[in-house]
């Protein structure tokens, strides 16, 4: 069974940034390809992933400023709430995940997001930690778990997890510990854990209604219980994903 949506509308990025780039360059650029088409002239930017709040938020400000997009910061809304269900788009940043989810749950903001994002077609723009509270839980973030969130379920817009900033493991590195990729396999010997689409930085997940397309500079690696890992190359349809597993 497909999620049930109206007009879902997801961009959802590994990463911000690119060697050698501006911050954001990569993603805005990409982003601002959208802008018309998804009605993304002023979007409501949630800056829980970093504690500077303010200063997060200056620095997106300064990155969207280029494409004629108005970023407007959370935080200072005094209702946050409200503040989403009147969004006309929502942009969630990176960070440490943990942190992220639980400013979430702290303002109750998921189901509000869940229903402007699911329900009224408001477009969400994810990177890194914004890209993993997407997804079904935060189970397969990076990052340490600096604050604990009432639960690690996130905003759930697609059934599936991902992995951002996905690095392939070096056959000629004398590490001992785990690849990413064992990792992933670890998380997947519990029994009923839904499929994880490991990004590598440069790529990013276009979702439109229930279509899912893998986009960007790199390509990415599909991990489901009791199947092989998956490569798929950029442009590669991903919408069989975004049925119920």
């Amino acid at each position: 069974m497909k999620m049930s949506s109206t007009s879902r509308r997801l961009l959802l990025f590994s990463n911000s940034s690119m060697a050698g780039e501006e911050y954001l360059q990569f993603a805005s650029s990409l982003i601002n390809q959208f802008k018309d088409g998804w009605g993304m002239s002023k979007a409501l930017f949630i800056p829980y992933a970093l504690r500077t709040h303010e200063d997060y938020t200056e620095k997106v400000k300064k990155a969207f400023h280029p494409f004629g997009i108005e970023i407007e910061g959370i935080h200072k809304a005094e209702d946050p709430v409200a503040a989403v269900r009147s969004a006309k788009a929502i942009f969630v940043g990176g960070g440490n995940t943990f942190q992220l989810l639980k400013g979430l749950y702290d303002h109750k903001l998921i189901d509000p997001i869940r229903k402007s994002v699911l329900q009224e077609g408001v477009p969400y723009v994810g990177w890194s930690a914004g890209s993993n509270v997407a997804t079904a839980s935060i189970c397969t973030t990076n990052d340490m778990p600096i604050v604990h969130p009432p639960s690690f379920h996130a905003l759930a817009l697609v059934p599936f997890n991902i992995n951002p900033h996905f690095v392939d493991a070096d056959p000629n590195s004398t590490h001992m510990g785990e690849t990413r990729e064992q990792r992933i396999e670890q998380y997947h010997e519990i029994e009923g854990m839904p499929p994880v689409l490991a990004l590598r930085e440069g790529s990013f997940l276009e979702v439109h209604d229930d279509s899912a397309f893998l986009r960007g500079r790199s390509g990415a690696k599909l991990f489901r219980t009791g199947k092989p890992v998956e490569a798929f190359e950029p442009e590669a349809n991903l919408s069989f994903l975004l049925e119920s597993s």
